[in-house]
Formats: C-alpha cells, sequence, structure tokens
C-alpha cells in the first residue's frame, strides 16, 4: 500500500520538468550581453536587471538590446516568478543595413514570456516611411491588461536606401 504515497510525488516530478523546461526556453532567440544584482536572496538567484540583445530577424545589420528587471528567489529558479513590466530598448545599426524582404508597416518582431503563463514582454517593429526610419516599441501584456509602460528607440536608415514595404 505504500505505492499510492509515491503516485503524488511523481506527479510532482512531473510536473516540475515542464516549468523546468520553460524557464530554461525563456531566453530563446536572444543573447544575453550582461547583468547587475539588485536584490540578494538566501535562496535561489538574485533579484536582477538583465541587458539582452534582439536582432531584426528582417532587417539584417539592426540589434535592439533591452534591459528589464529579472525575478529571483525560489520562484524566479523554477519559472513561477512574474517579472516587472518595466524595460527600456535601445536599438543600433551594427552593420550595413539590409532587408531579406518587404516589411509590413507594423511588425512583433520578438516577445517573451515573463511570467509562467500570462504575462510577455513585446517588441514591435514600425516604419516611418516619411522620415525613412524604424521604429521599435517595447511593452509588456497580460492575457487580461497589459501595461502602459513603454519605451522606444529609433534606427534612421540611410537616405539612399529606401525601406521596402509590403
Amino acid at each position: 500500500m505504500k505505492t499510492p504515497g509515491r503516485l503524488p510525488s511523481l506527479a510532482g516530478i512531473g510536473l516540475l520538468v515542464p516549468l523546468l523546461l520553460a524557464a530554461s526556453l525563456q531566453n530563446a532567440g536572444a543573447e544575453q550581453i550582461g547583468e547587475v544584482d539588485t536584490v540578494f536572496k538566501f535562496i535561489g538567484p538574485d533579484h536582477k536587471i538583465v541587458v539582452d540583445a534582439h536582432d531584426d530577424p528582417k532587417v539584417k545589420g539592426v540589434t535592439c538590446y533591452v534591459s528589464r528587471a529579472k525575478t529571483g528567489g525560489i520562484k524566479g529558479a523554477v519559472g513561477l516568478a512574474e517579472d516587472k513590466a518595466e524595460a527600456s530598448i535601445a536599438c543600433r545599426q551594427v552593420g550595413p543595413v539590409s532587408f531579406l524582404k518587404p516589411l509590413p508597416a507594423q511588425e512583433e518582431v520578438f516577445s517573451e514570456r515573463i511570467s509562467l503563463v500570462f504575462k510577455k514582454i513585446r517588441i514591435v517593429r514600425m516604419v516611418d516611411k516619411a522620415r525613412n526610419s524604424l521604429v521599435y516599441l517595447t511593452y509588456s501584456d497580460r492575457v487580461i491588461e497589459g501595461s502602459p509602460q513603454n519605451s522606444v528607440a529609433v534606427v534612421p536608415v540611410d537616405a539612399g536606401l529606401k525601406i521596402p514595404l509590403q
């Protein structure tokens, strides 16, 4: 009769493995440049600010750097913590700019979960045709309610290279 006692612990492990896998895949597509600790935690990782680099997948030569808070502690270690909605973005031309294909006037270029299920941070690219510039906006949203906190960055494109629009 000891088997029923083991089933809940096996079920718990079965639930924990996908959570840990989701936490490890959370930053897929971004390159972490660095981090600084902001709050020491006795158990689990410290709270920190991380800086990630995101290359625009359709515009070669443009990279966006996003800094944001990352929650530590036990919940942060297993991917159950909800990170704050605040982020800052700086996008730069890091090489010759070229377009892989025509761009829509507005498109989400990156999104990452910052809580287990409900919250995401997003980067949206907008084309300012009149000024031949790329505008990048970062913000976070939830399934029900997002945050008005946002940050914007602009990358001007050389006048000799027109941005191809769809």
